[in-house]
């Protein structure tokens, strides 16, 4: 295969079109016009992630007087703290500007996936890595969201590259960044032992840096450790116990599989080759990916929730460790057609309108303020009404008693607000949602529906159904 062997010997060196550098103007600027499609999707509420609610409010009130203490820790502080001087001129919390510093940070991720790849295995592999990130359907979709997992992405990438150039110091400062954007990023320091093994100093002062990185960008974990520990474990415990939504999934292994590949595509295959390739060579790259790939794994099958988003540390260095078969590579680059094809595909669906902003519009238009309203989760906020917000039925959790068209009306609603996003979930449950189920019924037998969307060729999103009690 002499066009193979040509790619090879060339390496993406200098040409009369540009060397890596071009190339990798070029990946970032597609990637980045990718993500922007639909940045805007569903403001101004934040329906791309019900997570953006719990991040961007507080981020926001952190430059508008509330101080640097954000009073909850489900999450680490870094992101927040990122994201705050970008509200600082905002009269409210802006979701838009939130997530245009979340396509920049993604951005910035595929040009780490880029150094990773090229300090691990060379520069093809550099451009390998880097394609793959940028067009991972979990990637692309998370980098126009204003959440964790793509600073986490970032963080993870650039200690793994650190760590590939023996840079064991930097190294221990990036796993404490990683680590401030989500908890998760501890798992870092696995391949960090890995490869620093015997040199005993180095590594204490690494780990050392980490702690003085994750204290100084997340300082009030540690001021409030009993509060952070409590919502730390919480949500640990929550994603352990599952999620609304996964209770027909497989085993933990086949289902995080099954999000990789809907991630990459067949290039999974050929990261796995990879995988096998650096346990048996183990050259120091070899090392640090391996460990970090089958320690991040190994926790992940402990999570009955199985979020795509979780798999997206993974990508990187996936992607990397497919480049490592430069033989065919050219194939690799190819079989990237298909996730970019998917990603294309679901970046359309957020050029529509979403439903539940036109079924937001039907309610203040028609529904007086004075009517009191009951709402499912992930719809949008109805300032100004007097609302009763269901809450999201899960494993383990108490029925909620408000899902009760008789204690409804008892309770003077007037109008039930419905949506596919938490509805279909339940449906497809059934046998772990029977009563959850019956009030679906009910409110379709007993209700008046006034008003319904469906998602067509104008509309995106979930249905939603709003009924008169």
């Amino acid at each position: 295969m002499p066009w193979v062997r040509r790619l090879r010997r060339s390496d993406f060196g200098e040409t009369r079109w540009g060397g890596p550098w071009l190339a990798l103007v070029a990946l970032l600027v597609g990637a980045t016009a990718l993500r922007l499609v639909g940045v805007r999707y569903g403001l101004p509420f934040p329906l791309l992630n019900p997570d953006e609610r719990n991040i961007v409010p507080r981020a926001w009130a952190m430059t508008h007087g509330a101080g640097a203490d954000p009073g909850w820790f489900d999450y680490p502080t870094l992101v927040m703290y990122v994201l705050a001087p970008f509200q600082a001129w905002h009269d409210e919390p802006s979701y838009l500007t939130a997530r245009v510093v979340m396509v920049v940070i993604g951005a910035a991720g595929i040009a780490a996936a880029w150094w990773l790849g090229w300090k691990a295995y060379g520069t093809l592999a550099g451009f390998v890595a880097a394609a793959a990130t940028a067009v991972a359907t979990t990637h692309v979709a998370y980098s126009r969201m204003a959440v964790t997992d793509v600073p986490l992405t970032l963080g993870v990438t650039v200690a793994l590259a650190l760590m590939v150039i023996g840079r064991i110091e930097l190294a221990g400062i990036a796993v404490g960044l990683a680590a401030s954007t989500k908890y998760p990023g501890l798992i870092l320091l696995a391949p960090l032992v890995a490869v620093a093994w015997g040199r005993w100093r180095r590594l204490a002062i690494a780990a050392a840096l980490a702690f003085v990185a994750f204290a100084v960008t997340s300082p009030y974990v540690i001021l409030r450790f009993g509060d952070a520990v409590s919502d730390a474990a919480r949500v640990q415990r929550a994603a352990r116990e599952g999620w609304l939504g996964f209770e027909n999934d497989p085993a933990a292994p086949i289902a995080f599989v099954e999000l990789l590949w809907d991630a990459l595509g067949p290039v999974l295959v050929v990261a796995a080759i990879g995988l096998v390739l650096a346990l048996v060579h183990r050259t120091r790259a070899d090392l640090v990916l391996a460990v970090f790939c089958l320690v991040y794994f190994a926790q992940l099958m402990t999570i009955d929730a199985h979020f795509d988003r979780y798999v997206l540390p993974l990508i990187p260095a996936l992607g990397a460790l497919a480049a490592r078969l430069r033989a065919v590579a050219p194939v690799t680059l190819l079989l990237l057609a298909v996730p970019l094809t998917w990603s294309v595909r679901e970046t359309g669906d957020l050029t529509k309108t979403d439903a539940r902003i036109a079924a937001h519009r039907w309610i203040v238009e028609n529904v007086p303020e004075s009517a009191r309203i009951a709402v499912d989760p992930s719809t949008p906020d109805l300032a100004g009404y007097r609302v009763i917000h269901l809450l999201l039925p899960r494993p383990g959790e108490p029925f909620d008693p408000n899902r009760d068209v008789d204690r409804l009306r008892a309770e003077g609603v007037r109008f039930l607000v419905l949506t596919g996003a938490v509805e279909d979930r339940v449906l497809a449950a059934r046998t772990h949602y029977p009563r959850e189920t019956d009030f679906i019924q009910e409110a379709r037998r007993e209700g008046d529906r006034v008003f319904q969307v469906r998602p067509d060729g104008r509309f995106g999103g979930p249905w939603v159904e709003v009924f008169r009690l």
